[in-house]
């Protein structure tokens, strides 16, 4: 836990202003984001304190699984049905703003606005899917 991270704080529920979304797993927490670019653009964070992206190693590809689980569940519960038309993926550092680990969830993705297109670009050096 690190008290100066947003992150942190919003998985501990001491942020009032974020509302957590339903996530079937307890160390992970789903919510949307702030400035969103999709209509459906949501945030899958581990609760425990990660760092960035380029920290993961082959032990975290389940824990990047289920991160992708809960974004496909929350997407469904939001009545998101296309898959097809889903852009799941991690900034890849220095482009993140945050330093603890978040998925990006966003839906439907054709629906992405120019600037958008380009910070969300599939595997660009800046966003990896």
């Amino acid at each position: 836990y690190d008290g100066k991270c947003v992150f942190c704080r919003i998985a501990r529920r001491e942020e009032p202003g974020t509302a957590l979304l339903p996530s079937q797993y307890e160390d992970l927490v789903c919510f949307r984001d702030i400035r969103p670019s999709a209509p459906h653009h949501y945030l899958v964070v581990p609760v425990e304190h990660m760092g960035n992206c380029k920290t993961l190693r082959a032990e975290h590809v389940p824990l990047v699984k289920r991160m992708m689980e809960v974004g496909k569940a929350v997407l469904q519960k939001n009545n998101c049905s296309d898959v097809n038309d889903v852009r799941m993926g991690f900034h890849w550092p220095p482009f993140c703003s945050i330093s603890h680990l978040h998925l990006h969830v966003l839906a439907p993705a054709s629906q992405l606005g120019f600037l958008s297109r380009l910070v969300y670009r599939l595997n660009s050096y800046w966003f990896i899917t």
